[in-house]
């Protein structure tokens, strides 16, 4: 199989959370060269591993390696000569580290004009934070993810390692393959800053953004204690451990009421409600519990599969291994990780034309390619830049002229529904693709619906923006045969229905291939459209459950304070998971066209429980490398260097907390300075890493101890100042007020005239030095623009379309939603004050 990044190139510089970038770039096909230091990048020794550490080991397979000394001019000139043959670099320095050695981004482009540069670092190339530290612990903390997890009235909890990770990989990744889209497409190169930090906050579970039904369970004023989410997908002990319920439609509540018997006291209609059924847990889930303790797992999920009642086994890590599912669809595989080491760990993401586009090739040794990357460059002439695609949006922007969206002319087809449906096609429509989104007034949308009652949903206003909505039933074959002229004249059709149902429309993969050769499908699911899960119920709790997140996101030493319930996770980081493969698939038929070649297109599938095994990874493979006669599976979420901790501590306040990282000795003897107590730096009993894992309660005592006496930011700006990471635990309106989002205007305003109020808005997902950020076009009312499409892009006269109106095979809007007022754009970041209780 020719992977669809088959001829890119990309030089990676890269050490930490942005290694999974160029995995995932290299994993569809693009050859990437990461370039350490003599002896390594420093992150091969950030924890345990064979060789190097495990997340090292798998972010950075299917690369190649080499070795340079930046700090020598040779090391330099190897570098500029390695860049001028690439197409994009990807590199996570300090802010300024590079330009002082004559390598910054914009040096490089100087040199390869072309060229696409990616900066990816903590905070950003601006702001106040611009030169702090950050880690996973710290971007948890400020990126509201901890604000959100824990029991009230306790610590927080940090999620499990990897899961920050992955979100900041992927919306690098998509960054990337935006900006070199634009440069297919007009010749001319494109810089690009990411800041970590941001994209936790609109990339891991957005407070403003797309929600899923957890947010069901609370205030809309977001209140300011963290949410006891125990309830919201509530987890029950069996007999041989613990399974996750999740009832949310109607006739789930209906099933599980006569699955106990119908009590009297739960007959009542307003239980068949979400928000009702919460209010009452107190008295509902104890009468679940009395129902399920007694039971094996497996009898539980087989008897909820077959009264409809969505139920799933909450697998530890070692239980995900042994899981057949993910062994027949290839989501797990057995490789050698290091030379001479095997284990079994998540492949890739997603699938292209059937085949994992995934491991190929283990993690390189340092240097392990100098002779064949710069044997192979040495002879070779540096190719021109790609000739610019042939294009339907006009020459490239320069002075004068309106800077164009890279996927301007891109027609989808968006048949995808709730989160991730919305996620995905919201990231082609804030790029200028024309994204129709296909509705049946009989199937509505469940992200349509509000508590209240109105006609728009927040989570739809924020998921749907920039889109077109058109109004159709394709079960009729009138209706199905208007989508088939549909996908003739698109570039992609994008759904994540339950498996088969594609087939049943008439509109399998194989089918739309056969109308158009270069259609690009993605077909996504829960668990994959193969296996024995194939036909499981879809939701994001079950996922979190079955591959191991929810047994990792637990209180330790607890055996049921599971602490996953509030979060959509991985919904959002799974649909940028597809974009960019998809993206991919569309930048191998641009490439292809622009050699004179057949434009070609694929089908990408995915599954959202892939997404969270990759971000599990390391985990994973340390408990392969283990075995069965281990460590009790699931017994830590966290795999630390030996000299590296994380902790949550107690700030001065009501429920305030700062996250502190200390990476090593020298961080030690920084954090015993600002706290006070120099006299621990050198103790033999606190002198060592090794030393400090064993008297941990003391240590997080005297940390403690200090921090209790300060506020929060006090706490975070010393420590920072000083050099040592830390973070606020950032409730989700603060994020609003934060320094750095504030200066970065990484929020803008999105008006609706069916809200009440402004609302603010993810404003990009990451700084590009010349593609604007997305436009905010109010989403539409359902069949809103249908009219319009069928007139403009099927040709339909009047008295056709309103035929097909009376039909009920066309569903237009009313009359009075068919037309917005101007005054219902978007309006720009800064324009306005943006209100948290929106």
């Amino acid at each position: 199989m020719t992977l669809p990044l088959t001829g890119v190139r990309i030089v990676e510089l890269t050490d930490g959370l942005a290694d999974g970038c160029g995995r995932y770039l290299a994993d569809l096909g693009a050859e990437v060269v990461k370039v350490e230091p003599p002896g390594g990048a420093a992150s091969r020794r950030a924890g345990p591993g064979p060789g190097a550490s495990l997340p090292f080991l798998l972010r950075n397979a299917n690369k190649l390696g080499v070795a340079l000394d930046l700090a020598t001019p040779a090391g330099r000139d190897r570098l500029r000569e390695l860049v001028s043959r690439a197409d994009i670099v990807v590199e996570s320095a300090p802010p300024g580290h590079l330009d002082a050695l004559g390598l910054g981004p914009r040096d490089l482009l100087a040199g390869n004009p072309g060229l696409v540069v990616v900066s990816v670092t903590g905070f950003g190339q601006t702001g106040p934070y611009r030169s702090w530290s950050a880690t996973e612990a710290v971007l948890a903390g400020l990126g509201g993810v901890l604000s959100r997890s824990g029991r009230p009235g306790e610590a927080p909890l940090l999620p499990p390692d990897g899961l920050v990770a992955s979100t900041v990989a992927v919306l690098a990744a998509w960054s990337a393959l935006v900006a070199y889209v634009k440069r297919l497409r007009t010749g001319v190169g494109e810089l690009v800053d990411l800041a970590a930090f941001e994209a936790v906050v609109h990339g891991f579970d957005p407070a403003f953004g797309t929600q899923g039904t957890a947010a069901a369970g609370r205030t809309e004023d977001f209140p300011r204690d963290r949410p006891d989410a125990a309830d919201f997908y509530p987890v029950f002990a069996a007999r041989d451990g613990h399974v996750r319920l999740c009832l949310l439609a109607k006739r789930q509540w209906r099933a599980m009421f006569g699955w106990l018997g119908e009590p009297p006291e739960f007959a009542d209609p307003r239980f068949d409600t979400i928000p009702a059924r919460f209010r009452a847990a107190n008295r509902l889930h104890p009468r679940i519990a009395a129902l399920f303790r007694d039971r094996p797992c497996s009898e539980l999920v087989a008897e909820g599969a077959r009264r409809g009642i969505p139920i799933a086994a909450v697998l530890t890590p070692a239980q995900v291994l042994a899981t057949e599912q993910f062994a027949v669809t290839g989501a797990l595989v057995d490789v050698e990780v290091a030379p001479g080491t095997r284990a079994r760990i998540p492949s890739g993401y997603v699938r292209v034309d059937g085949e994992r586009a995934g491991f190929r090739r283990r993690a390189p040794l340092p240097g392990e390619h100098n002779d064949l990357v710069f044997g192979a460059a040495a002879g070779a002439a540096a190719p021109a830049a790609d000739a610019p695609a042939v294009r339907r949006q006009g020459a490239a922007a320069g002075a004068g002229v309106r800077p164009v969206r890279p996927l301007a002319g891109i027609r989808v087809l968006d048949l995808g529904v709730i989160v991730f449906g919305a996620e995905l096609g919201r990231l082609f429509a804030d790029q200028g693709a024309d994204v129709i989104k296909i509705e049946n007034a009989a199937f509505p949308d469940g992200l349509r619906q509000s508590r209240s009652g109105a006609a728009m949903s927040a989570s739809f206003a924020w998921g749907h923006r920039n889109r077109r909505s058109l109004g159709l039933d394709l079960r009729d074959p009138r209706g199905a045969e208007i989508f088939r002229v549909l996908v003739a004249r698109s570039d992609l059709v994008l759904a994540n229905f339950k498996p088969g149902t594609l087939e049943a429309l008439g509109a399998s993969p194989h089918a739309l291939a056969a109308i158009n050769p270069g259609v690009i499908v993605s077909d996504s699911s829960a668990f994959g459209g193969e296996g024995p899960w194939n036909a499981r119920m879809g939701y994001g709790p079950l996922v979190r459950a079955s591959a191991g997140v929810s047994a990792l996101w637990r209180v330790p030493g607890s055996d049921d304070a599971y602490c996953d319930g509030s979060t959509v996770y991985p919904d959002h980081v799974a649909a940028y998971a597809s974009a960019i493969a998809l993206l991919a698939a569309l930048i191998g038929r641009l490439r292809s066209a622009a050699a004179g070649g057949v434009a070609h297109g694929a089908t990408v599938t995915s599954a959202q429980a892939d997404a969270a095994l990759v971000a599990l990874g390391a985990r994973l493979a340390a408990q392969s490398l283990v075995g069965e006669g281990g460590p009790e599976p699931g017994a830590s979420a966290h795999l630390a260097a030996d000299d590296a901790t994380d902790g949550v501590y107690p700030c001065a306040g009501e429920d305030e907390w700062c996250v502190v990282s200390v990476r090593g000795d020298d961080d030690w003897l920084r954090l015993c300075q600002v706290v006070g107590r120099l006299d621990l730096a050198d103790a033999p009993a606190f002198r060592t890493a090794a030393a400090r894992a064993r008297r941990r309660p003391e240590v997080d005592a005297v940390v403690a101890a200090w921090t209790r006496r300060h506020p929060p930011r006090d706490v975070m700006t010393k420590l920072q100042a000083a050099g040592v990471p830390a973070g606020v635990m950032l409730r989700l309106p603060e994020e609003l007020t934060d320094p750095q989002l504030v200066e970065r205007e990484s929020f803008a305003t999105l008006r609706h005239d069916a809200l009440p109020v402004p609302m603010p808005a993810n404003a990009r997902v990451a700084r590009f030095s010349s593609i604007p950020d997305p436009d905010l076009s109010p989403a539409p009312f359902q069949g809103e623009h249908t009219r319009e499409i069928c007139a403009s892009v099927l040709g339909l006269a009047d008295d056709q379309i309103d035929e097909l109106v009376h039909a009920g095979v066309l569903q237009p809007a009313p009359d009075d939603r068919a037309v917005r007022p101007a005054a219902s754009g978007g309006i720009r970041p800064g324009d306005v004050a943006m209100r948290a209780g929106a």
